[in-house]
């Protein structure tokens, strides 16, 4: 199944929902024109649709293999990823100090999920490189981001994150791992990591590995735990490649899906001591890893975004191609393609409309982290910090929660030919399973979502937002008299309220009842996913409606796919509102004890 990247509506929101207009005008991003974003897009699209996307269900029969502490990828990816690199995608986003391009990360995203969405194991790779290209920005030395960066940036080497031990998963105040300062300046780091996203490959010169691990005299729980970068080789001074440092992959992990991306067991210092180089100050390392998690998190929101887009595309053609039993309306007397069929049309329009509303989400986050990062004045980029921040746990946890949906629906569309290997739909299914799970778990973001994004400052945040969504609400009772715009300003409006009354109920009940907000925490999540994908829908709809006379097939699919949104999916927040504020006290499965589970 062939992969065509949605360039037309990722440049729609880009330009029309996240403004790019006022992105281009902040420092740094002048060169963010209109002309050069549709043509860094379009470049985008023709490497991964041609390039990335027919690797895919070869990596999925083929995927890569261990041997001896070695791993091959599946044939194909070395060659691909030599061209990712020169052909300068991992440096979209990086400052061009290193050598990357500097655009924003608005430009970035898009790009981002076509890399998805046309070969996720394989998208792996560059993501985590990202996250360690992130972190290295925010606490590298100078020496560490001139040795490191440039090679990173030009898709020569590839970055890790080594968090997870074996008894130390979403817990790392239980991380064992040690580095000890040597005479020279350098650590001694052994342990053992688990669970490592291209911790050992072929497709690069080397890898770069970071790493937490406590030195002797660290303090104890996740205040104790330092950064270190340990290189797969050692870099000489002129920049050459040097020995093996003392890191080994001792196995990787067989999978449901993405199995072409390798998840290996790292073995640090069994020789030793691998040498590493302190990243930022010692026991702050918990701090720095969140730079790269953050990053994977809003990218792993991405990945689920992609994955489902392709499940819709590979959906729809196999709708109008499938031909099965004539239409209940009576209209042909002979079987038709199953696109015909209510229900059939119904699930389509589904996946196509909850994809579309969580990457009209992400693109505006990626905006406003633009905006967070680039704009003169402080009070504007905390305004903005704080929106985005608060979005992050969304998007990663709601669009990947949703892929679950689409990429089922995308099953189900092909009847029993989606649960035969064949087909590819099934493929999309597995792959999309991971994405709950990885870089924190959807509780672990729902638990964020409350805690951090929103009773910490009492709820101001959400209402801000709130407050942005009664501007869309206004703007859609001025076009009342079309009907899409009714049902939608009905529904939104009913949402809007659910939404402000659970806010209310978890910035007041945290600190008195937390195990029953706790205990709604996914629902809270979710149902803001819901809510704020439903509110960008609604500014597309108003977009929609304003510009239809200058391209009715588009602008008037957006119409048909916002009003389904309204009255097939934004209806759900009201009754999520009363399943989370009914867990009170020990009510419900609060009320069960351990036995009788």
């Amino acid at each position: 199944m062939s992969y065509t990247a949605p360039t037309k509506d990722m440049l729609f929101i880009i330009r029309d929902l996240a403004g790019l207009t006022k992105i281009a005008t902040l420092p740094g991003f002048e060169d963010a024109t209109p002309e050069t974003v549709e043509a860094v897009l379009d470049e985008a699209a023709k490497f991964h649709g041609e390039g990335l996307a027919p690797l895919n269900a070869a990596g999925d029969k083929a995927p890569s293999s261990w041997h001896d502490g070695e791993v091959r990828t599946t044939s194909g990816f070395k060659e691909a990823f030599r061209q990712f690199g020169d052909g300068g995608w991992q440096g979209v986003v990086h400052p061009t100090e290193f050598g990357g391009q500097g655009l924003p990360k608005l430009v970035a995203t898009p790009c981002i999920e076509m890399m998805n969405a046309a070969n996720m194991s394989f998208a792996l790779c560059p993501l985590l490189t990202d996250g360690a290209i992130e972190a290295l920005l925010t606490a590298g030395s100078d020496e560490l981001q001139q040795r490191y960066l440039p090679r990173l940036i030009a898709g020569k080497w590839t970055g890790t994150m080594n968090l997870t031990e074996p008894q130390a998963g979403s817990d790392l105040a239980l991380v064992r791992s040690r580095a000890v300062r040597q005479a020279d300046g350098a650590y001694k780091v052994s342990g053992t990591k688990i669970f490592i996203t291209y911790g050992e490959h072929d497709m690069a010169e080397n890898i770069v590995h970071l790493v937490l691990a406590r030195t002797p005299d660290a303090p104890e729980g996740v205040k104790g735990i330092s950064l270190f970068l340990v290189p797969k080789f050692l870099v000489n001074d002129d920049g050459s490649l040097g020995a093996r440092n003392d890191v080994q992959c001792v196995s990787i992990e067989h999978k449901l899906g993405i199995k072409a991306s390798p998840t290996a067991v790292l073995q640090f210092g069994d020789h030793g001591g691998a040498i590493g180089y302190l990243i930022g100050e010692e026991n702050r390392g918990l701090e720095y890893m969140f730079v790269m998690m953050n990053a994977a998190r809003f990218g792993v929101g991405v990945q689920g975004i992609a994955i489902s887009d392709r499940a819709y595309q590979q959906a729809v053609a196999y709708a109008k191609d499938r031909v099965q039993s004539r239409p209940v309306d009576g209209t042909a007397k002979e079987p038709v393609p199953i696109i015909r069929h209510p229900d059939v049309r119904r699930m389509l329009t589904e996946m196509r409309a909850l994809t579309e509303g969580a990457r009209a989400l992400a693109l505006v986050a990626a905006g406003y982290s633009d905006i967070a990062h680039a704009a003169a004045d402080a009070e504007t980029r905390a305004q903005y910090a704080a929106v985005y921040e608060y979005l992050v746990p969304v998007i990663k946890g709601w669009s990947t929660e949703m892929s679950l949906e689409v990429t089922s629906l995308g099953v189900q569309v092909h009847g029993g030919m989606g649960f035969i290997e064949e087909t590819g739909a099934a493929q999309h299914y597995r792959d999309a399973r991971i994405l709950p799970i990885y870089e924190g778990t959807t509780a672990i973001q729902a638990n964020d979502l409350i805690g951090r994004k929103t009773v910490r400052d009492g709820g101001a945040t959400a209402r801000a937002i709130l407050a942005q969504i009664d501007d869309t609400l206004a703007a859609l009772a001025e076009r009342g008299a079309n009907a899409a715009c009714r049902a939608m300003y009905k529904r939104l409006s009913a949402a809007h309220t659910a939404l402000a009354n659970v806010i209310e109920f978890v910035v007041a009940k945290t600190r008195t009842d937390a195990n029953a907000v706790f205990g709604a925490s996914v629902a809270y999540l979710k149902m803001a996913g819901i809510v704020l994908t439903g509110w960008q829908m609604a500014r597309a709809l108003i977009v929609a409606i304003d510009k239809h006379h200058e391209d009715e097939a588009f602008y008037g699919a957006k119409i048909a796919t916002a009003e389904f949104f309204a009255n097939h999916i934004l209806v759900r927040a009201p009754a999520m509102e009363a399943a989370i504020t009914s867990v009170v006290g020990t009510d419900g499965f609060l009320a069960l004890n351990d036995a009788q589970f």
